[in-house]
């Protein structure tokens, strides 16, 4: 006889979990860990993180997840190893070899080393490669290149912020480049690596892949899966980051009660505030988040707004039934 489930409560929560996603696992079932684990009912990620990759992956739960996209956007910082002299389907050590070349280190000096840096960093294009979920004709290039289809790929301009390579070994003394880079969205680093291999004259793949920082948000600050189990109820809530944290490179903008309950209804506040693109606005009285907006004119425009009750969950701290009706702690705002 089957011992029927444990039926799992869920409840508001909100806030930002930076997790160290762990090798081999999808960013979508680590989301789902983390989301039973806090017993959430809303949660979504901040872009994918590859399953052969390893690092910070913010997940968003509640009023954090209307500024998700924020980070999908944001410039982010890999260490990767790629490993000379092969090159394989996939670009990584997962792939088919394609072919093998033997490495001359006359060639892989620090001048030589320098002048590929360089020729990578800034505005680069880069061909995306077929194994990836980018799409085509609604269907993923991965989807192809599992079918044995190559299909035509557009290059792609990205911008590689900062990039450093350094000369290494593997494990079993072969020789390696660690590639340490500040890129914008959409940079394949994969694609990086075989380049760089492509420039030094023996080809390449990466043999890892981790995530150290994404949008300011480093891996420093992570909590593992496994830490996230060991907590207790309370520990795993206390691990959360406020919903602000994705607003670190916004300008911050505090209204009085009166404003901003009228910006809270979604109404345009005019002010002495320079233009600005990104705002996080704020309530004086509690000092509770409100929402994102823009400044054109010295008027503040609402663009995305947290509801009262997500502001008064907040605010108390602890999950409550969305059937809450508002008490006085909003009547302020």
């Amino acid at each position: 006889m089957h011992t029927p489930r444990t039926r799992v409560q869920r409840r508001p929560v909100h806030g930002v979990l930076l997790l160290d996603k762990p090798l081999g696992l999808s960013s979508n079932d680590a989301l789902q860990k983390a989301k039973w684990l806090l017993r959430a009912e809303k949660a979504g990620h901040t872009g994918t993180l590859d399953p052969l990759a390893s690092g910070v992956l913010p997940l968003c739960f509640g009023a954090a997840t209307k500024f998700s996209q924020l980070q999908l956007d944001a410039a982010k910082t890999y260490e990767a190893v790629a490993l000379l002299g092969t090159t394989t389907t996939t670009g990584d050590a997962e792939g088919d070899v394609l072919q093998r070349c033997e490495v001359d280190p006359a060639q892989l000096t620090p001048q030589r080393l320098l002048a590929v840096q360089q020729q990578f960093t800034g505005p680069i294009r880069q061909v995306p490669p077929m194994h990836s979920a980018l799409k085509k004709d609604g269907k993923a290039l991965y989807e192809y290149a599992r079918a044995g289809v190559i299909v035509e790929r557009e290059p792609r301009q990205v911008l590689i912020h900062a990039l450093k390579l350094v000369l290494t070994h593997d494990a079993t003394g072969l020789f390696a480049i660690k590639i340490i880079v500040n890129c914008s969205k959409g940079t394949y680093i994969r694609t990086l690596g075989e380049d760089i291999g492509a420039a030094l004259g023996c080809g390449a793949h990466l043999t890892l892949l981790r995530r150290i920082d994404t949008g300011g948000l480093g891996v420093e600050r992570c909590v593992t899966l496994a830490q996230l189990e060991a907590m207790s109820e309370a520990e795993r809530l206390a691990s959360l980051q406020a919903p602000e944290s994705l607003l670190a490179q916004h300008m911050r903008v505090t209204l009085d009660g009166d404003n901003a309950a009228r910006f809270l209804s979604g109404v345009r506040r005019r002010g002495n505030w320079p233009d600005a693109s990104a705002v996080a606005v704020f309530g004086e009285n509690p000092p509770a988040l409100l929402g994102v907006g823009h400044v054109v004119g010295g008027e503040l425009v609402p663009d995305r707004l947290l509801s009262p009750l997500e502001i008064q969950q907040i605010l108390e701290g602890t999950p409550h039934s969305a059937s809450m009706a508002h008490s006085g702690t909003l009547e302020k705002l």
